[in-house]
């Protein structure tokens, strides 16, 4: 990786697309610790310090550290992914949205552009709940500080304002960083808001024990290690086409393959689980956490050693994985492709039998990929378990969201750098290998493969170039035909 990164720098358009992207990633950072108008921000960092675990680390966690100081950028991007996994569902829903899916770049487009405006919509009344619970001072259970200067309703309107419109922002710098610098913006986007609270998560860690540090950061290089190989395993399915004569050219007749992942549903299962067992307690918060119901939340669904809380946690991982597969990858829809293509499996008939196939090979690598994100989900509940502090749980360096996050956005972001870099450095099986020596050494080989040449082709015409071999392969460019040396 360091190799790829020098020799991305050494080219000049690369290295101003680099250069780009860490100067927005930089604008996003300072948006992020930015706080609003109107909130007090002494009170805000008192009420940080005094308050830990739960809720409050989870917010951290997705926000960057920018929700609870209330910032500007204090949504994230939080309100684009939970936009972008609506569009993914309500596809299967509305029959419009399934035929832009199949349009390809131009429904794609459309699709997106619908994504911004629902991420806008969800963004009014995440920040009018952030701001509210901020006024009444439940945002933080714990600290009775007031974090507004002004209780009045005028500045939780300015407050709510401002956070939409850093959502708009959000949305455009992640399309700066695709358009025109690397990778995929609001993965990026999304990779720095995660690694910017790892150092918190590492002092929290060392301030319990500096030896229970030193052994997860030797258990994070192979837990990470394994979340590498995991991402990267997949299932390679020989799809062949059959040759086609379209006027007086033939098309196909190649071989290629259909890569199904382990993993094939991401992170996303995870943000549903963790989302879906924290509603709980959000509702006991804002009710006022009284009553046998809230005891029972606070019992059972709260504190993350409990066996109940372990299993659901599993088992909502697993059953979120095989809905979102199920509605991400259409069986039916890759196999009517390939037969429209003239694509088939070996052995397999096209049509419903490869889609028939399909959908098994999915299962089996489906229930895997299920039993690994709720392993690995149950990773910093187990450790602290250990460590008899539960309570902190979710300041686990390597838990599974904060691996899955920076694995994925991290590999996909270095293999699009070294595919620009090799892009560019490319040079082809056919150069004249005569032009890597440098001075007259490079022109000797030169003229000695052009008199080779001259030869193999008619050997009295290459005496006529007096030995010259590049006189020989001007006059005789057919000679590069017979040269063992040129292919």
């Amino acid at each position: 990786m360091p190799t790829v990164l020098i020799r991305a720098f050494r080219a000049p358009d690369l290295r101003r697309k680099l250069l780009f992207t860490l100067g927005l990633i930089a604008l996003f950072r300072f948006g992020q610790i930015l706080p609003s108008p109107g909130v007090d921000v002494t009170a805000v960092r008192r009420c940080l310090s005094d308050t830990g675990g739960g809720l409050v680390d989870m917010l951290q966690l997705f926000s960057g550290g920018a929700m609870l100081k209330l910032s500007v950028f204090a949504l994230g991007v939080m309100p684009y992914i939970t936009a972008g996994i609506m569009m993914q569902l309500l596809a299967v829903l509305i029959p419009r949205l399934a035929e832009l899916r199949k349009e390809g770049q131009g429904g794609q487009a459309k699709i997106t552009q619908y994504t911004r405006y629902v991420a806008v919509a969800l963004s009014v009344p995440y920040a009018a709940t952030i701001v509210a619970t901020a006024r009444s001072g439940q945002i933080f259970p714990t600290c009775r500080q007031r974090l507004l200067h002004d209780q009045g309703m005028m500045t939780v309107v300015v407050i709510t304002t401002v956070m939409v419109a850093g959502t708009c922002a959000i949305m455009w710098l992640g399309e700066l960083i695709t358009e025109r610098g690397i990778g995929n913006g609001m993965s990026i986007l999304i990779f720095t808001q995660t690694v910017a609270v790892f150092p918190s998560y590492v002092s929290n860690i060392f301030r319990l024990s500096p030896f229970a540090l030193a052994t997860m950061l030797v258990a994070g290089v192979f837990l990470v290690a394994a979340v590498v190989f995991v991402e990267q395993a997949q299932r390679r399915i020989p799809v062949q086409y059959a040759r086609r004569v379209v006027g007086r050219r033939m098309y196909g007749g190649t071989s290629t393959y259909l890569p199904v992942k382990v993993n094939q549903a991401g992170i996303v299962p995870v943000i549903f689980t963790s989302s879906l067992l924290f509603l709980p307690q959000l509702a006991v918060q804002l009710t006022g956490g009284t009553g046998p119901v809230a005891e029972w939340v606070s019992r059972y669904l709260t504190s993350g050693d409990h066996p109940i809380h372990m299993t659901a946690y599993l088992l909502l991982v697993v059953a979120f994985t095989y809905f979102y597969v199920s509605i991400t990858f259409d069986p039916d829809e890759v196999a009517d492709t390939m037969k429209r293509f003239g694509g088939f499996v070996p052995g397999i008939r096209p049509g419903r039998p490869t889609a028939h196939y399909l959908r098994f090979v999915l299962s089996r690598l489906t229930a895997p990929g299920a039993v690994y994100l709720g392993v690995l989900s149950l990773i910093p509940i187990v450790a602290f378990v250990v460590l008899r502090d539960p309570a902190t749980q979710q300041n686990f360096p390597f838990g599974g969201t904060t691996v899955l996050i920076m694995v994925g956005v991290g590999l996909e972001t270095v293999k699009q750098i070294q595919a620009q870099v090799e892009q560019r450095d490319y040079r082809g099986f056919l150069r004249d290998r005569g032009t890597a020596g440098p001075g007259d050494g490079g022109r000797a080989r030169r003229a000695r493969d052009g008199e080779q040449t001259g030869r193999t082709r008619d050997g009295g015409r290459a005496r006529r170039t007096g030995g010259g071999g590049r006189a020989g392969l001007l006059r005789d460019p057919g000679g590069l035909r017979g040269s063992p040396d040129r292919i």
